[in-house]
């Protein structure tokens, strides 16, 4: 054991514990109730601190806790080395995991035949769904935490191929709002100056999807100076963007001015050949989206780029003209794979949501259906209350009178 890499891993756990303060109120909370006891729980997140210390509560208030890596590159080696050395947790991951480790490791989450998943990005439920489909019969429901997971479960369920219900923590407001928002505004660009160490001021920066993901990116590229152009697909969204004093412009367009690229769409094939083959010389590309699947890497093969590491976390890209393009941590989300990931406090609120739904779904399983469910508003407000309380901010309250004026469509002014 690397005595030293343990050490590490337990001071950023106990670092994020000291600042998750509404995950240790509701925490201390279900430990007291025991609201996990016999529970087995099947984790596939991005393994680093604040993940961490999601498992460690839910172990504490009784479950039986298996965890992987959501991300062949998300985890953080100290943390779960420390997790399993000093908390029991049992960890199936390590950081440039390949294909078959990556697999391997949600195998053997599985292994344990969980009543429950928290899945990010539905590669755990989509297993259960295809090549394990013996053991739904023991999956009293799940969580899912990001975007590109719950697009491919609301498919599931259209289609009716769903098998157990789905807690969308996603699209929670205590999550999408500021996870989402300025989570992922601030860490991409934690994950962009660890990987490159370049200047974000005066360049044309494009950001690929204005969904809460990329209204904080833009957000955060505009506070650094960067000159920010938005792609988008949605005309709703995109009037937004460009309300909110954006360029808007089609990809093809976007490209042939970009010095840095960030695609966070939930989709696929933002960036093809069609976009390389006019992108300019020294382009920084990155993406926060789930999969390494929105800047095509296929494409680039393709035109007879070959990756040359230049940096631990970039890859150049030279084509056949002598562009160079240069890649962020082979296109997966690079706030984690390239970055410590969304702040602590962020992540506070997050995983407070998973935990509470959990506790929803222990409680409440039998009485779903097979869909997927939105989180309780009640769960959401708790959260909120609790963040607020931790911020030392307090809000006003209805008084009788005015709860009477809101429920009576009668009454006038």
């Amino acid at each position: 054991m690397d005595e030293e890499l343990r050490i590490k891993g337990k001071r950023r756990l106990e670092w994020a514990e000291t600042h998750m303060k509404v995950l240790n109120e509701i925490g201390g909370r279900l430990v007291r109730d025991n609201a996990f006891e016999g529970a087995k729980v099947g984790m596939a997140l991005h393994v680093e601190a604040k993940t961490g210390m999601l498992a460690v509560w839910l172990a504490r208030a009784g479950a039986e806790v298996r965890l992987a890596s959501c991300n062949p590159l998300s985890t953080d080696d100290s943390v779960a080395l420390s997790l399993k050395e000093d908390y029991g947790i049992k960890v199936y991951a390590k950081k440039w995991e390949n294909k078959e480790e990556y697999y391997g490791n949600l195998a053997s989450v599985l292994e344990m035949r969980p009543d429950y998943v928290i899945d990010d990005g539905a590669d755990l439920i989509t297993i259960l769904h295809t090549s394990r489909r013996d053991l739904l019969p023991n999956i009293k429901g799940a969580n899912e935490e990001t975007t590109t997971g719950v697009i491919r479960l609301r498919a599931m369920a259209k289609e009716g191929n769903l098998n157990f219900p789905v807690i969308s923590v996603n699209d929670a407001q205590m999550k999408h709002l500021f996870d989402n928002r300025y989570g992922t505004g601030q860490s991409t660009f934690d994950g962009w100056m660890n990987a490159t160490n370049l200047l974000v001021a005066g360049k044309v920066l494009v950001v690929a999807g204005y969904g809460w993901c990329g209204r904080g990116i833009a957000m955060r590229a505009k506070g650094l100076g960067a000159n920010v152009i938005v792609t988008e697909v949605d005309p709703v969204r995109a009037i937004e963007a460009r309300m909110d004093g954006y360029r808007v412009m089609p990809m093809i367009e976007a490209a042939r001015q970009a010095d840095i690229i960030i695609s966070a769409t939930g989709c696929k094939d933002i960036i093809t050949r069609e976009h390389l083959e006019v992108i300019k010389d020294g382009c920084v590309m990155g993406n926060s989206g789930h999969f390494d699947n929105e800047i095509s890497k296929t494409a680039l093969s393709e035109m007879g780029a070959m990756p040359k590491r230049v940096r631990e976390f970039v890859d150049e890209y030279r084509l056949p003209d002598g562009r160079r393009i240069f890649l962020i941590a082979e296109g997966r989300l690079m706030n984690l794979a390239a970055g410590q990931g969304h702040p602590v406090e962020i992540m506070d609120m997050s995983f407070a949501i998973q935990a509470l739904s959990l506790e929803h779904l222990v409680k409440d399983h039998s009485k779903l259906e097979n869909k997927v469910y939105e989180v309780p508003r009640e769960l959401d407000e708790e959260v909120a209350r609790l963040a607020l309380e931790t911020m030392g901010s307090k809000i006003d309250v209805l008084t009788p009178v005015q709860r009477r004026y809101l429920d009576d469509w009668q009454e006038g002014t």
